[in-house]
């Protein structure tokens, strides 16, 4: 399946196997924009999509993976890792500080480590399902897996 994967997509493939996950990266037919849309295409609960969130944190970027069944609340967040601000980050930001785009940002892959936040409440299911730096890829993965591949930090989003 790998020669038909997205060069973003590989990237995060490669990262995947030297980190030892084992998760294959699956295209889906359409793209899922939102976590509600992932859930639908896969027949799992929105809860179980991994959302990853890019952030501006005073100028660093921060990766929120969170369940799809939840927002950020971005003064929490801001409290946890000791920053003034916490906002959305642009998607220039997002491009620069992953090398992929909105919509598609993996928990791994990027070009230099992004400090990582996982909700968790992903940790209540079985299978979670992360974006595979592309908007038609995902792959499955677990709660344990994505703190340990992340090098993340888990904690309660909202």
């Amino acid at each position: 399946m790998s020669e038909k994967l997205p060069a973003n997509a590989l990237v995060v493939q490669s990262a995947l196997r030297e980190l030892g996950a084992t998760g294959e990266i699956a295209v889906l037919p359409e793209t899922a924009p939102t976590a509600a849309i992932a859930a639908a295409q896969l027949g799992c609960e929105v809860g179980a999509i991994a959302n990853s969130l890019i952030f501006d944190a005073d100028g660093a970027p921060l990766l929120v993976l969170t369940s799809g069944a939840h927002r950020v609340d971005v003064e929490l967040i801001a409290r946890e890792v000791g920053v003034e601000r916490v906002r959305r980050a642009t998607p220039e930001f997002v491009r620069q500080a992953t090398g992929q785009p909105i919509g598609g940002v993996a928990p791994v892959g990027h070009p230099a480590p992004v400090r990582t936040l996982v909700d968790n409440w992903l940790g209540k299911h079985e299978v979670v399902w992360a974006a595979g730096g592309h908007p038609h890829t995902i792959f499955p993965t677990t709660f344990d897996e994505l703190v340990r591949i992340t090098g993340g930090t888990p904690v309660d989003v909202e």
